[in-house]
């Protein structure tokens, strides 16, 4: 399977929400079994909440910090970052073009 980066650019952003007042600027590209994989692009607020499921992202272009559980991790392009299930995370100081692939595995819980 093959995903196209700018295939899938051109669905977001999704209209903006209660929740997501800026927009939804994630969408899931495919999945199989228990993986999935999203296109993240956020802008101006990073709204998400814990999610139950390892995550990996790798960030195509873009900079930031990623806070997971209160702590700081700093990124740039071709950086992977890993945020184990149910734990507290969120982009921020994050540049105007970041994008980034997410994948979700495993069982609820986390490995």
């Amino acid at each position: 399977m093959r995903i196209s980066l700018t295939d899938m650019l051109g669905q977001i952003p999704s209209p903006a929400t209660q929740k997501w007042p800026e927009g939804v600027w994630d969408i899931e590209a495919f999945a199989h079994g228990t993986m999935s994989v999203v296109l993240f692009t956020p802008r101006g607020k990073d709204y998400q909440t814990t999610h139950e499921q390892d995550e990996l992202y790798f960030v195509h272009r873009g900079s930031g910090t990623l806070v997971i559980d209160g702590e700081r991790f700093p990124f740039q392009p071709g950086d992977a970052l890993f945020v184990p299930a149910r734990v507290e995370h969120r982009f921020e100081d994050f540049s105007d073009d970041l994008v980034a692939w997410g994948v979700f595995w495993g069982p609820n819980g986390g490995e």
